[in-house]
């Protein structure tokens, strides 16, 4: 799909389109230049843009917020004549099936039911494994020899959050991160590349159908035979929850992953924070929303217009690829105070690292949990943290992180 109306916009000067443009992680100065001269942007497509089509690019919080919160004009699921769509720049089959893919009322259903599951009850009864797991880890990383906190520490605690949550038997959980680590970094122009997707599904097609005869004490089970009263389908098919699967399984493995990591580096590039952290703990509560609006794991997201509407001064047509950058918004200058500066008890914080709206992240409650812990078990092991090297970021510009971070702990 062209647009002639757009051939006088050049193509950007960072192809967002290409992962390997976040190689060496988010590029802030483009996008500093973005919020204060041009948006919405005109991104022409490139030879590394899925489908061909350029897209819009919204990098300014209140423009963001406006957009989430218009879900009528903005679908998750497609617009215009499109077959295909979803929430990244390729289009998916898989839009208007998937939980972050579907708009109201389809998305109302999908929703409820799954968070018969993420209840507050099911969090606090969470807390007591995680913290168990996390001592345990943190006291092999720090009696260890390998200095990489990514590997020891961010992949593996919210890696076992996760398969305790979807009853997943722990053995199996690093043949399950190897395909979801492989799929994000690809060159597919997929978030996710389908063949590792596909390993995923058939993985969770015997352990759904386990659950449903013999269902256990865990999170999946509880989703599995929850019902709502008033659909006409009161439950979730297999199909259903095997995206749904495919949905939590890389969100819980690798976003809290990307966020501990960017909490570590962050520390040891502000170690006052960490020492005001230490300090007063009472400031965990907005150090971890600091975390998450320094990290934001998930740097964008798409939407595509619905019908012909005017946005920010720019004239969106009806069918168009309309992109909303999170990881800008949460640096903007106009809603937060010097955002370049790592604060730990920054207030107000209207980060949008858990997005807004109607998609507003389901497991924010989750990822707040083991970041909670995380801190909480850090603050009485380690009075600081030295970054021993050079850290590595996974090249996709989805799923932004650290996935290698050499660190010298100082103990406490």
């Amino acid at each position: 799909m062209s647009h002639p109306e757009h051939s006088h916009r050049t193509d950007a000067a960072v192809d967002l389109s290409d992962g390997q443009s976040f190689a060496n992680g988010f590029p802030h100065d483009f996008f500093t230049a973005l919020r204060r001269h041009d948006t919405p942007y005109w991104h022409a497509p490139t030879d590394k843009t899925p489908d061909g089509e350029g897209f819009w690019v919204v990098s300014r919080h209140h423009d963001i917020m406006a957009l989430f919160r218009n879900d009528k004009a903005f679908s998750s699921d497609r617009g215009g004549d499109r077959t295909a769509g979803g929430t990244a720049l390729k289009d998916e089959p898989s839009a208007g099936k998937m939980l972050n893919q579907t708009d109201n009322p389809h998305h109302r259903r999908l929703r409820d039911l799954v968070q018969k599951g993420f209840t507050t009850r099911a969090m606090r009864q969470l807390e007591d494994d995680i913290r168990l797991r996390t001592r345990q880890v943190l006291d092999s990383f720090l009696s260890g020899d390998d200095p990489d906190f990514v590997a020891n520490v961010a992949r593996e605690l919210p890696l076992q959050a996760i398969c305790t949550i979807l009853g997943i038997p722990l053995e199996d959980r690093d043949e399950l991160v190897g395909w979801v680590d492989a799929g994000i970094e690809n060159s597919t122009g997929d978030v996710i590349a389908h063949e590792y997707l596909r390993k995923l599904g058939t993985y969770s097609r015997e352990l759904i159908e386990e659950k449903r005869a013999r269902p256990r004490d865990d999170i999946l089970s509880t989703i599995i035979h929850a019902r709502l009263d008033g659909y006409e389908e009161p439950q979730l098919s297999n199909f259903e929850l095997r995206l749904f699967f495919n949905l939590l399984f890389p969100a819980g493995a690798e976003t809290t992953r990307s966020a501990m990591g960017g909490a570590i580096k962050a520390f040891a590039e502000f170690p006052d924070q960490y020492a005001r952290l230490r300090g007063d703990p009472s400031l965990i509560r907005t150090a971890i929303e600091e975390i998450v609006r320094w990290t934001t794991p998930s740097i964008y997201k798409r939407r595509t217009a619905t019908r012909d509407v005017e946005f920010c001064g720019a004239a969106l047509l009806e069918g168009e690829k309309i992109t909303v950058w999170e990881m800008s918004a949460n640096r903007d200058e106009k809603e937060f105070e010097e955002p370049f500066r790592f604060d730990v008890s920054r207030t107000p914080n209207r980060h949008l690292g858990f997005g807004a709206g109607v998609h507003f992240c389901l497991g924010s409650q989750l990822a707040r949990l083991e970041l909670r812990v995380l801190l909480e078990e850090l603050l009485v092991r380690a009075s600081g943290f030295e970054l021993a090297g050079d850290g590595a970021w996974t090249p996709n510009n989805r799923l932004l992180g650290l996935k290698y971070l050499p660190v010298r702990v100082h103990p406490a």
